[in-house]
């Protein structure tokens, strides 16, 4: 029989000895509460990488159960603390193991709580190729996931951001009229104009007179999928940048950057054709129960952000 290290048996001698208010008080006032937990809770991820390498991510974890005895004045936050710890720390990471964690936590209050809930916060991170250039660079994407479980099944919602460039099509329509009026006045007394001296006419400060306005955006989407892995988390990010088309960039040279304004200028967006050309692509898909698409053009013209919402419309869903 393994002995006990004196300062093991010391330990647990003294927490037997210490007060355990939540335990052993009643609440001020009798009532059942929804969620309980902490949130900002700092934690890794075990993570494979494509070559089949285990590595650690960091991430930011709520976690909550539901206090379902009226008369208990609290739950054991460090139960959640230590279960959400250990199941992360010891497995790589994959869909399943956040049922395995909820179940876990209600375990650990089997007396007081029959639901729980937890979000995992963390950035997925892909190498993406330059548009032109020879070179690679990496991205981050920020991910949420969000599973409750109310002792017979999971509900899983994950959530993720897009960032990509808009340009405005009315910024543009007014930079093209300003183009015509500089060209007719610099050519107004020109009986014919060469190819060359356009050409040549282009290539000058007086061409950009009048620039069309662009700005970073976001598309923050949440799905609840029939069925659903991080393989479809990742295609899914891959499928709406390419939707939109103008993903931001990574590592850029001047190739690059000159091929990124041709998509800008081939690509011009309102939010709400952001928000539509979503939808299509999910409804496309036919295995989402329930979406809701938010994009946010940060206007370089205004101090505020234009912004269109969507969702499945599902009854008692994602609806706004």
């Amino acid at each position: 029989m393994q002995q006990k290290h004196p300062s093991q048996s010391s330990t647990s001698e003294k927490t037997r000895s210490l007060p355990d208010i939540a335990r052993d008080s009643t609440a001020q006032t009798a009532a059942m509460l929804d969620r309980v937990g902490m949130s900002g809770i700092e934690t890794v991820l075990r993570r494979r990488s494509p070559e089949g390498e285990l590595f650690l991510v960091p991430a930011k974890a709520d976690a909550f159960v539901n206090l379902d005895d009226p008369e208990a004045r609290g739950i054991h936050m460090s139960r959640l603390y230590l279960d959400l710890q250990h199941q992360l720390e010891e497995n790589e990471f994959t869909f399943p193991l956040l049922q395995k964690a909820l179940e876990a936590f209600t375990r650990s209050h089997s007396s007081l709580s029959t639901h729980s809930y937890l979000r995992l916060s963390y950035d997925i991170m892909r190498k993406r190729d330059s548009l032109l250039s020879e070179n690679t660079g990496w991205r981050h994407y920020p991910v949420s996931l969000e599973a409750s479980w109310n002792g017979k099944r999971t509900d899983l919602k994950i959530s993720f951001r897009v960032t990509y460039s808009s340009a405005c099509p009315c910024s543009a329509a007014l930079s093209r009229q300003t183009l015509k009026e500089r060209f007719e006045e610099d050519f107004s007394d020109h009986q014919t104009i060469s190819l060359s001296h356009v050409a040549n006419w282009l290539q000058t400060r007086e061409a950009t007179s009048s620039v069309p306005h662009s700005q970073r955006s976001h598309a923050d989407l949440t799905v609840v999928a029939e069925k659903a892995d991080e393989s479809l988390l990742e295609d899914l990010i891959d499928q709406v940048e390419e939707t939109l088309g103008t993903a931001v960039q990574a590592a850029v040279k001047r190739e690059d950057e000159q091929e990124f304004a041709a998509l800008n200028g081939a690509n011009l967006m309102f939010c709400e054709d952001a928000a539509r050309r979503i939808c299509s692509l999910l409804e496309e898909g036919k295995g989402f129960r329930d979406y809701r698409i938010e994009v946010r053009h940060m206007e370089s013209l205004h101090p505020h952000d234009a912004v269109a919402i969507t969702t499945k419309g599902v009854e008692g869903g994602l609806r706004p």
